[in-house]
């Protein structure tokens, strides 16, 4: 799903419904109670990589736009047209994705946003590594962020991943044994990114060589 002319594409299976919660069900239960909210809100959510902050702004998103409310996701980390942020006041949700890239000139954006929002119904969620005190920007936003309500994903543990990998295979009808993925992660890598690019290699070399995923052929392949 593609929106309102941004170069950005929401992924379907990143909804709040299916965002693991375990150990950050309070944010998730924040941000419920924000769809009955009438003033504005800033949230600041910040994680390691890997830890949901995409999949749960984006969730924000289609939860907003289910409920015909004007709403937009934006990552920093792709193009964006110029003086592009402060335009969005009139959007019910706005959620800002990896804003440790904010050039100089998008903070100063981001900043005016801030402001003009304050006597609206917008909610604006912004996600990056860490909190708002450790990020590099222009001492008048850092203030204004360090006023929003923050959050610290917790990192996903090793069966956690394997459940978020586990629903990720299903949406490509692939199915591949549990100890694949606990082998995965005890001698290749801990990192979810990792993994699911090494699945990724794997079901190609498993369709091409017409050979089940197994792990001799995670051996074979992955060189481990």
């Amino acid at each position: 799903m593609k929106q309102l002319g941004l170069p950005i594409s929401l992924d379907s299976k990143m909804l709040l419904s299916n965002f693991l919660v375990k150990k950050n069900q309070t944010l998730l239960d924040f941000i419920e109670t924000l769809f009955s909210q009438e003033q504005s809100s800033v949230v600041f959510v910040s994680g390691d990589k890997s830890s949901g902050k995409t999949h749960l702004l984006q969730g924000c998103i289609f939860k907003a736009l289910e409920q015909d409310l004007k709403a937009v996701y934006v990552d920093i980390g792709q193009t964006l047209p110029e003086d592009f942020l402060n335009t969005l006041a009139d959007y019910d949700w706005v959620c800002i994705d990896n804003i440790d890239q904010l050039n100089v000139a998008q903070q100063q954006e981001l900043f005016d946003l801030y402001n003009q929002i304050k006597q609206t119904k917008t909610k604006l969620i912004i996600s990056a590594p860490v909190p708002p005190g450790e990020l590099e920007l222009l001492k008048d936003l850092k203030t204004r962020l360090s006023l929003a309500v923050v959050y610290r994903l917790e990192q996903l543990d090793d069966q956690e991943k394997i459940v978020l990998i586990q629903r990720k295979m299903q949406d490509k009808s692939l199915d591949i044994d549990d100890k694949v993925y606990a082998y995965l992660f005890k001698v290749f890598s801990r990192d979810l990114n990792v993994v699911l690019s090494a699945i990724d290699q794997l079901d190609q070399e498993s369709l091409r060589q017409k050979s089940p995923i197994s792990i001799p052929f995670v051996k074979k392949i992955l060189k481990i």
